[in-house]
């Protein structure tokens, strides 16, 4: 019986063990999967995401007027499993620490974060793009001489071309000396 008095007394003294979430705001880890939050100007719409997510959250459609798209996550139907982030080649979707989940059942249908992302033209051909996010253009492009400033506005076959190009010219200006 002095054993548990003596808990008892070290319990009382210490506090209570949880957290007092109506009246202050609750401990969040930091590695704590929440609601997909999206970058729209890193993503280039490779639809990665869209096809990795097992529970359909993500939805990538061109808009009515063809001039970008409609990026579009559902958290409902979000399993959290953190697969969109793991893919995501640009890093343009991230995880955030909200956990505040909760929502009526009226707004389960407007319970999402959209998004539009306009489109480019490419610089050389003129067609419908998406900049190449200047991160990913620097690890594509790490050990060419090419300079990346141009390329970023380009599609990938006029980058191709334009890469191919320049990397000749370098290799002529070398062979010269």
């Amino acid at each position: 019986m002095f054993r548990f008095l003596k808990l008892l007394g070290k319990n009382l003294a210490q506090g209570p063990s949880t957290d007092p979430f109506p009246a202050k705001e609750a401990h969040t880890p930091e590695r704590f999967r929440g609601r997909v939050v999206v970058n729209p100007e890193q993503c280039v719409g490779c639809r990665i995401c869209h096809h990795m997510c097992a529970g359909g959250a993500i939805r990538i459609e061109d808009n009515e007027e063809k001039t970008g798209y409609n990026f579009t996550v559902w958290h409902n139907t979000c399993a959290l499993c953190g697969m969109c982030r793991h893919y995501c080649p640009t890093k343009a979707i991230t995880l955030s620490t909200d956990w505040h989940n909760a929502h009526t059942q009226e707004d389960k249908y407007d319970w999402a974060a959209h998004y539009s992302i306009p489109y480019l033209a490419c610089a050389g051909c003129g067609a419908h793009i998406r900049m190449l996010p200047p991160q990913l253009a620097a690890r594509l492009y790490a050990h060419s001489p090419v300079d990346m400033t141009d390329l970023l506005k380009l599609c990938p076959s006029c980058r191709q071309l334009a890469a191919a190009r320049r990397e000749e010219i370098s290799n002529d200006t070398h062979e010269q000396e």
